[in-house]
């Protein structure tokens, strides 16, 4: 038996290119509608895109590289980044440093809105103390991680910019196998590349994001798989980077190649624009993708089950079993249905429905299409959260304290005096965490945060709490010494 290709993830920062360089200034309306959720069969193509007259990828390119982001990402020195270990989610995010020095590692981000909004990989971004940005004209700038989606491996970004270049969301679900497609990014940290292929195939489940091999899949797994296949050579430093077709437009976010030595060896895969849409919209209004669940575990359809079952055409996906009070329980939905449609989209695959039901919030009603006895009919489900409601799912808070990795004490008055401070908290135990990482020691008293001033622990909380971007550390060590550190939240 042949030994199956392991799948890596491509680590790298790609962005998103404008519909053109010359088109830097662009309606502001535009770029808030291409960031707002819709429900999926709202999605459209926006305007100014070049028309697909010819094969001729000139103007996609110039469309698309100076939208395309190059990501360095910092992490801490405890952290696994800083080890030589096998990791397919790490090892392809371009050269590490010795151990000795802080980690680093480097990947691709797309623009998709002019005031500085950037989509890249959850796995190029995860766990990192410092994420830098630098544009195709060479400016640089620290981001801001606005939220991440380990579940569909996306994560959005913000720099503090405007008038900037950006790509239009295409339309995935009009992408057709064989179409011509671009893949931008920045492999081995190389500025603004742009290798081209064709749409292999869709709806690709590859099981690296943790959905396993079992038989029955079921929508109460939060994952979601239903890449984009192509053979545009993507490699290491790819990852986050953008898949557009020959008009321009973003159709996909590359995220990972099929290979058995960590570089393109033919395919590449990414996640279906239409999905990353939905993402974007729900961590810029959220910080939290609100996903909604059809409550059912499927099964792919096949000759041998439609045999068995007696079912008397191979489409559709297999309702294998119900959960009980799920949404497509209260809705009718049986074990034995087939379904066929997830509003107007047909799916033949579970990535297919899954990619399908991932695009719609808890609370929203959308019309799903099956046949039961070889019977058509329609039942109107409303999806339900994770939790087995509608309400939206709030972002976990984090405590600050666990945090920063360390334990504090006060100060004595007569310390106090002896160093001419008036207020502070000392660090008594230092532990992994942010005020290590920064290169703080055990014994620093803490003075100010952000200017302001410490003395307990509930300071240093209120000053940290829903904190985003730096945090300047003010403080003084017991031999009088004064110091400041800074780092991200």
């Amino acid at each position: 038996m042949k030994k199956i290709a392991s799948v890596f993830l491509i680590a790298s920062i790609g962005g998103i290119t404008a519909l053109g360089f010359n088109h830097f200034l662009v309606d502001k309306n535009q770029t808030a509608s291409q960031l707002t959720y819709q429900p999926p069969a709202k999605f459209v193509n926006m305007p100014g895109a070049a028309p697909e007259t010819n094969v001729d990828f000139t103007t996609a390119a110039d469309l698309s590289v100076h939208a395309v982001v190059h990501v360095k990402t910092t992490y801490p020195m405890n952290s696994n980044q800083n080890q030589f270990y096998y990791d397919p989610f790490r090892n392809l995010f371009g050269q590490q440093m010795p151990k000795q020095e802080a980690p680093m590692a480097t990947g691709s981000g797309v623009i998709v809105s002019a005031d500085g909004y950037i989509v890249t990989n959850n796995h190029v971004v995860d766990g990192a103390d410092k994420v830098e940005i630098t544009l195709n004209d060479k400016r640089s700038y620290v981001a801001d991680i606005i939220g991440k989606d380990p579940n569909t491996d996306l994560a959005l970004l913000k720099i503090k910019e405007t008038n900037l270049p950006f790509i239009n969301y295409g339309n995935s679900d009009n992408v057709k196998v064989g179409e011509w497609v671009l893949a931008v990014g920045n492999p081995f940290n190389l500025t603004s590349t742009v290798t081209a292929g064709i749409i292999s195939a869709k709806a690709r489940n590859i099981n690296i994001l943790g959905n396993g091999n079992d038989e029955a899949k079921g929508l109460s797994s939060s994952t979601i798989e239903s890449y984009l296949q192509t053979d545009a050579a993507v490699n290491p430093g790819n990852s986050g980077g953008a898949l557009v077709n020959t008009k321009g437009e973003l159709i996909g976010i590359n995220s990972a190649i099929q290979s058995n030595t960590g570089s393109y060896t033919g395919y590449s895969f990414a996640i279906p624009v239409n999905l990353t849409r939905k993402v974007v919209a729900d961590l810029l209004e959220f910080g939290e993708v609100q996903r909604g669940f059809i409550g059912v575990k499927l099964q792919d359809l096949d000759s041998k089950l439609a045999k068995e079952k007696s079912i008397n055409e191979i489409k559709g996906v297999y309702v294998f079993s119900t959960i009980e009070g799920g949404s497509g329980d209260e809705a009718g939905i049986k074990e034995g249905d087939v379904i066929t449609k997830v509003g107007d989209v047909e799916v033949n695959n579970v990535p297919e429905l899954q990619e399908q039901v991932g695009r719609y919030r808890p609370g929203d009603k959308v019309n799903v299409t099956l046949k039961r006895n070889n019977q058509e009919k329609t039942l109107p489900v409303v999806l339900k959260n994770k939790n087995g409601n509608t309400n939206v799912v709030e972002k976990p808070k984090v405590e600050v304290v666990s945090t920063l990795g360390a334990t504090f004490e006060e100060v004595s008055d007569s310390d106090m005096r002896k160093l001419n401070i008036q207020n502070g908290l000392r660090i008594a135990k230092l532990g992994a965490g942010k005020l290590l990482s920064a290169g703080i020691r055990e014994g620093f008293i803490i003075t100010n945060v952000d200017k302001k001033k410490i003395n307990s622990i509930e300071d240093i909380k209120s000053s940290l709490e829903n904190k985003k971007g730096g945090v300047l550390i003010e403080g003084v060590y017991a031999n009088g010494m004064r110091a400041y550190y800074g780092f991200g939240m």
